[in-house]
């Protein structure tokens, strides 16, 4: 007697629910299990720092802590593809995948509860690396340089450099020229010391520079400049040609085009914030789509290298999606049968499987940089060799 439409669908809402509690059980066990890892591996790089200059082991512990959500977008893919290989290969070495299959469950029935579930852990993904981990980080890295008694730019010997363009209207108007930010110290709460501000024409004469001790940020791109000191360089006859070799022989025309001015404050409208100072000494793979889209946005209007923000860009938004690619790689496991392997096995595969596309995905990152391959294509290429992979196992399991 074959069952009725009513009941096939009441049989099927049944096998789409067991499959994502088995799933998320299985998902959920191996992604606590790579978080802890990652998390003591964080705590022994911090060992050889705790004891110095009040950095205690309380920190460091909150400091491991804090960082644990940036980690959950990073293996959340692996976890997502070893633990549905766990729960494939229970349901074959227990024959419940034949029973299923039995009750007119298809290969594309199967693939589309893997779907449905994959989209769980895709915007759980994305919560995570968009939503949580932005502000998680850079609260970590404050809570270590603040027991440190370091700086954002403690590592670099001349302090922190960047780069806006000058234009007339402050953010707006016509382009007169460009500036460059030197930054001794930025300090975890933002404030700046120890600033020297670098403004060029379009021709790239100095016309001015502009030296503060320290400058606070006020909101809508305005800093606040103390205790300022301006020498201007506004002699006319400085930027005709040839008028260099004039003036040399003439002291009072020379300083004559020099004026300093000093004040206790100022503001400086820039595009240049503290968000972009804090990412632009960040590991591009450790920021939000967001905070690259700004960046590259800020490097090509100043026409800086964008490529490698291009491919960390992508890779941010294709990533997550490649959780779809690995749990239909895991599909197949479903129909290797105990004589196959043992769960043992086919859990060591998967984690092999995890670790090249993690290499292949590496890889392919620095090839499309060095070759200048589009970034879309660096970043979309180990996805789609991945899927090509899944559909040929796919189609051989059919076969066999």
């Amino acid at each position: 007697m074959q069952a009725r439409p009513q009941d096939q669908s009441i049989v099927m809402k049944i096998l789409q629910r067991y499959f994502a509690v088995s799933i998320a059980q299985a998902v959920a066990f191996v992604l606590v299990a790579f978080l802890a890892l990652l998390a003591f591996m964080d705590l022994t790089g911090e060992l050889a720092s705790v004891g110095k200059n009040g950095y205690g082991i309380e920190r460091a512990f909150l400091y491991v802590l804090i960082l644990i959500p940036g980690h959950v977008y990073e293996v959340m893919p692996i976890a997502s593809l070893i633990g549905t290989i766990y729960t494939m290969a229970q349901f074959a070495s227990t024959s419940e995948f034949t029973i299923m299959r039995a009750s007119s469950m298809s290969t594309s029935m199967a693939a589309w509860f893997l779907f449905r579930i994959g989209v769980v852990f895709v915007v759980i993904t994305f919560i995570f690396g968009e939503l949580i981990t932005p502000h998680t980080t850079p609260m970590a890295e404050k809570i270590k340089l603040t027991a440190r008694g370091t700086t954002v730019s403690s590592e670099f010997r001349s302090g922190l450099w960047t780069k806006d363009i000058v234009k007339s209207g402050g953010l707006t108007g016509t382009v007169m020229g460009a500036r460059f930010f030197n930054v001794r110290d930025v300090r975890p709460d933002g404030q700046l010391v120890d600033l020297k501000l670098y403004e060029f024409d379009t021709s790239y004469r100095l016309r001015s520079l502009i030296l503060a001790a320290r400058a606070t940020y006020q909101g809508q791109n305005t800093w606040r400049l103390e205790d300022v000191t301006e020498t201007r360089f506004s002699n006319a006859a400085l930027l005709r040609p040839g008028a260099q070799a004039n003036l040399a022989n003439n002291f009072e025309q020379e300083t004559s085009a020099i004026s300093t001015q000093k004040v206790a404050s100022r503001d400086l409208v820039s595009e240049i914030t503290p968000k972009i100072l804090s990412v632009s000494s960040s590991d591009p793979d450790r920021m939000s789509a967001s905070e690259l889209a700004v960046y590259t946005r800020h490097l090509a209007e100043n026409k800086q290298e964008t490529e490698r923000f291009k491919i960390a860009f992508w890779k941010k938004l294709i990533d997550p999606l490649a959780i779809f690619v690995l749990m239909a790689l895991a599909l197949p496991f479903a129909y290797l049968h105990t004589r196959s392997g043992g769960i043992s096995l086919k859990i060591f595969i998967g984690i092999m499987i995890g670790v090249s596309f993690i290499l292949i995905n590496t890889l392919f990152s620095h090839l499309g940089l060095l070759s200048t391959w589009p970034a879309f294509l660096t970043a979309i290429a180990p996805s789609a060799l991945f899927l090509l992979l899944a559909l040929g196992a796919l189609w051989w399991v059919e076969r066999h």
